[in-house]
């Protein structure tokens, strides 16, 4: 045979591991890497830890690469591993989108549907939600969160939220909106008010009222405020945060401490238990807010998601609200 050129070294082929990482291993790494500790990691993920323990070894092997310190008193992340660590919740995150896809792909309206409300919406549409998807989607797992604004929007961009029902607008970037319906905001008094009963009450009215609003961090405060400013409500003007929510609020203003503002789906529920209260209607155009769904822009669900909020539509056409024309695709 011949001989190779002096000085030259054939080289040898780049090394590869003989088994590729599985699922099960990276998750195991991925919950020890989290927790630093084997009993805490196995509890995470389900896992007993002498095999959470053997997954990680069997990892370690298949990589070529120590990614654990084990001591006797707790467990560090080799230097190796601290890179690593990185790149396989990336790769973990990327499996679960991946089965999120196949999923929507496979059948619409079956598995989880994790949806957010917010506080001012929950109590007076959810019978209508859950109506809807026990009647024509009973293969949907809905799971409902009710939260403030800030929040569902955290949980949407985090992914533990698939779906959204809230005021709108948001002007979120890569967040979608899918317009539901318009409602008129009502006046809500006690029983012997002088604007008690009127179907023409003008914006202007609002500019001297005691009024009354709900805590900070709801958008239903923002939108009332929204509205005195319009009304041309001065900075100087009387207004008192007493309620952490609609029903407290109702009942302070039946307890005479001031107005307030109700969206008119919720006018109903939060004024038949208290027959001290009043409601007038404000003149056209009344002051009126926006409730949608919200969805993440480009979601794989976002045809059901579409569907979904048409059917939402035809249910909420007995309710006191301006239901949406379905927005032009």
């Amino acid at each position: 045979m011949g001989q190779g050129k002096p000085g030259i070294r054939p080289q040898k082929p780049a090394r590869q591991s003989a088994r590729q990482p599985s699922l099960s291993q990276l998750r195991a790494f991925a919950a020890v890497a989290e927790h630093l500790h084997f009993r805490d990691a196995a509890a995470a993920i389900g896992m007993s830890q002498p095999a959470l323990s053997g997954a990680v070894s069997t990892l370690e092997e298949a990589l070529g690469v120590q990614l654990i310190e084990r001591t006797t008193r707790k467990v560090l992340l080799s230097p190796a591993g601290e890179r690593l660590a990185a790149r396989t919740g990336v790769v973990l995150e990327a499996v679960a989108a991946l089965m999120e896809e196949a999923e929507a792909a496979r059948a619409p309206f079956t598995g989880v549907l994790r949806l957010g409300v917010i506080p001012t919406v929950a109590p007076y549409l959810l019978p209508t939600v859950l109506r809807l998807v026990h009647d024509r989607y009973p293969d949907l797992d809905l799971q409902v969160h009710e939260e403030q604004t800030s929040s569902l929007l955290e949980g949407l961009a985090a992914g533990r939220l698939d779906l959204l029902l809230l005021a709108v607008p948001l002007g979120v970037p890569g967040v979608s909106e899918i317009p539901l319906f318009d409602e008129d905001f009502v006046l809500v008094m006690e029983q012997d008010h002088w604007l008690g009963g009127r179907a023409d009450i003008p914006r202007d009215a609002l500019r001297q009222l005691p009024l009354l609003l709900l805590d900070e961090g709801h958008c239903l405060r923002d939108q009332a405020l929204d509205i005195c400013r319009e009304a041309g409500r001065t900075e100087g003007a009387p207004v008192t945060t007493t309620a952490a929510g609609l029903s407290t609020l109702v009942q302070l203003v039946a307890g005479g401490l001031g107005v307030t503002l109700l969206p008119r789906t919720a006018v109903t529920v939060e004024t038949a238990r208290n027959d001290a209260l009043a409601t007038g209607y404000f003149a056209h155009p009344a002051p009126t807010r926006r409730v949608a769904l919200a969805m993440r822009t480009g979601s794989a669900r976002g045809g059901e998601f579409e569907e979904f909020a048409a059917a939402l539509r035809g249910a909420m056409e007995p309710l006191p609200v301006r239901v949406m024309d379905a927005p032009d695709v």
